[in-house]
This record gives structure tokens, sequence and C-alpha cells, in this order.
């Protein structure tokens, strides 16, 4: 055999290298973000037309959320935001659609003091969703009924499961129960 076929081969060889080496390697990735993400990578998936455009914006929220100074709250301000949220539960019987506001408010208020910018509804809960992926979906559901509350479509068990919804998330805000994406 002369020597362009042996260099043929070995381009041949290389190329199939490179391919198996990176099937694995995405394999591997998308491994870490559905276990990562849980339910949160599944709805992603589900918003785009390509899973790797999905998974490529999962691993941006990784990026993003690594820029920001995430930090738990002091005691003092854990035990304030327990006391208002207390108040806002005790005042659901009587005015459930202010409750559903003070939620909203409220749990913007905790995620500003750990340090989540919470100017952009959408990329707020993209962040959180690294820290809190079992969680976000239900913000999501809360902040939806927040908004149609505001437009009167809302109705008293709407906002009921709303403040239930936000609750979910308000706890593990408090409890520093999220992951830090040091991956």
């Amino acid at each position: 055999m002369d020597a362009f076929i042996w260099v043929v081969i070995a381009i041949a060889v290389v190329a199939v290298i490179v391919v198996v080496a990176l099937a694995y390697m995405q394999r591997r990735r998308r491994s870490h973000l559905k276990e990562w993400f849980g339910p949160e990578y599944d709805r992603a998936v589900e918003g785009e037309e390509r899973r790797g455009r999905a998974e490529r914006q999962l691993d941006d929220r990784m990026r993003r959320r690594k820029e920001l100074d995430i930090r738990p709250l002091e005691p003092d301000a854990r035990e304030r935001y327990t006391a208002v949220w207390h108040e806002l539960q005790a005042r659901f019987v009587d005015q459930p659609a202010e409750a559903v506001d003070r939620a909203d408010v409220l749990v913007a208020e905790v995620m500003r003091e750990r340090g989540y910018p919470v100017d952009d509804f959408e990329e707020q809960a993209d962040l959180v969703s690294v820290d809190h992926p079992d969680v976000v979906e239900n913000y999501r559901i809360a902040h939806a009924t927040y908004v149609r509350k505001t437009e009167q479509s809302a109705t008293t068990e709407d906002c009921r499961k709303a403040v239930v919804a936000y609750r979910s998330l308000f706890d593990e805000l408090l409890s520093d129960n999220g992951r830090p994406s040091d991956n």
C-alpha cells in the first residue's frame, strides 16, 4: 500500500475518534443538565425547536448565575421576612388578591437581598432555576396568576394556589437550600 492510502486511513480513524468523543461529551453534558435542572430541563427543551439550542440556553443560565454574588440571608432578615409572610397569610382570607400582590413583592424583595436581579421576570426565573429548579415552575405559575389578577381574571382559588406556589420558592430562598452553581 502506498503512503497516500495510509494517510487517508489515519485521517478516517482520527475523524471517527473525534466524532465518538464529541458524541460522548454531548451525552455527558446533556446528562449533567438533565440532572441539574430536572423538570426545568424538560421545560426548556419543549420550548425550543432544537434540543441543542435549549441546552446552550441552560448553560448560559449557569454562566450568568455564576457571575452573580448570591448570598444567604442574615438571621434577622430571615426572621423579618418570615413575620411578613405570616401576616400575608393571615390577611389572605379577607384579601386574597392583595395577598398575591404582597407575595409577589415579598419574593422579589428576598431575591433582591439575596443578590438576584429582579428587574425582568423571565431573567429572574431563569437565574433562580439554576439554584432552585424544583420550585421555579411554581414561581412561574404564581407570577402568571399575579398577572391575571391584575387583569381581574383570577379567582380566589387561583389566588390561593398562587400564594401556595410563591410559598415554595419563598421557603427555598429563606432556607438557602439552593445549590451553588460551581459546575
